[in-house]
């Protein structure tokens, strides 16, 4: 298969057909090789234009809805980014291209080690993964210019949104439960966090992140 073809019908075919328009985002992804995080036995299903089943209840997030989530969160070059959940390590390596640094908080320390192999194997040496509870941030490194969530949540964490500097964003599908997601933008501005609705799309939740079980007599 020549996935360099593949990569540039998805640029064409579903990222700037969808006003996906910032040239650093665009570029960030044509220069990726997604099916480089990707196993082996599905890398022909590469860049199709949704979620890629990677196992174990997590996914590739598709492209266009990480475009949208990228452009919106409006990365600088000497920006500090923290990526939740980005199990295959793709995500972080497009981040990478588009940020000064990224640390990248996975939960499961298989694919902790992949997703560094993976990096490592494509020279980036501006992003390393970090092991631990998606749900908890990673305030070690705390305070970063942008948070961006690989795969959707119920709810973002109070605590979390106290992880972004003054002026920071954070972005991330939020589903709580109403069957589809919302892609959302969060600034922070002093000890308030603005929101505002990007676009719906359906992602599965990341582990840690389901609707908390209410009780009812």
């Amino acid at each position: 298969m020549n996935f360099t073809a593949a990569r540039h019908n998805m640029i064409e075919s579903q990222i700037r057909t969808n006003r996906v328009i910032d040239p650093a985002v665009v570029g960030a992804l044509a220069e990726i090789p997604r099916e480089s995080f990707v196993p082996k036995p599905m890398r022909g299903f590469a860049y199709v234009d949704e979620d890629l089943d990677i196992g174990g209840g997590r996914v590739i997030i598709e492209p266009l809805a990480l475009a949208r989530l990228l452009e919106a969160a409006k990365i600088k070059s000497t920006d500090v980014v923290l990526n939740i959940g980005d199990a295959p390590g793709y995500s972080t390596a497009v981040l990478s291209k588009l940020a000064q640094t990224v640390v990248a908080l996975e939960c499961d320390a298989e694919w902790t080690v992949k997703a560094t192999t993976s990096l490592n194997d494509l020279g980036i040496d501006n992003a390393a993964f970090v092991h631990g509870p998606l749900d908890q941030g990673y305030p070690a490194q705390a305070p970063y210019d942008v948070i961006i969530f690989s795969g959707a949540v119920n709810e973002v964490p109070a605590s979390i949104c106290r992880q972004l500097s003054e002026g920071g964003r954070l972005v991330a599908i939020i589903d709580n439960g109403r069957g589809v997601g919302r892609g959302t933008l969060i600034v922070r501005v002093g000890d308030t966090w603005g929101r505002r609705h990007l676009f719906d799309a359906r992602i599965p939740l990341l582990p840690g992140f389901a609707a908390k079980p209410k009780f009812v007599f």
